[in-house]
């Protein structure tokens, strides 16, 4: 890798920007993570790899409900329009990494 030597200005709230270099040979875009690490000489900054998020209540949440269903318990028919406009998305391709504009109701 060829050596990339930039200087960046830290601000009163001791917050730096990555030089454009540093960015594209770390491989960051807006939104992504660097690491920071220090030996006591010197700081070696790394990309950062996202972790999946894990939530164990939502995890416990998801177990009950697949128990639920596995079982037949708990278990009614859906209103007839939430199933038709279910079976609609259903044909609809989504994004999830795309923004959400406009309002959501729910």
């Amino acid at each position: 890798m060829p050596q990339i030597h930039e200087v960046a200005t830290i601000t009163s709230k001791g917050q730096i920007t990555l030089p454009k270099p540093i960015r594209q040979a770390l491989g960051v875009a807006t939104g992504g993570k660097v690491a920071f690490d220090f030996d006591g000489a010197a700081i070696v900054v790394t990309r950062a790899e996202e972790a999946e998020h894990s939530d164990p209540a939502i995890a416990g949440f998801l177990a009950l409900i697949e128990q639920d269903i596995a079982s037949g318990k708990n278990i009614s028919a859906l209103p007839a329009p939430l199933a038709k406009s279910l079976k609609k998305a259903l044909r609809t391709r989504v994004d999830p990494a795309q923004e959400i504009e406009g309002d959501i109701r729910l």
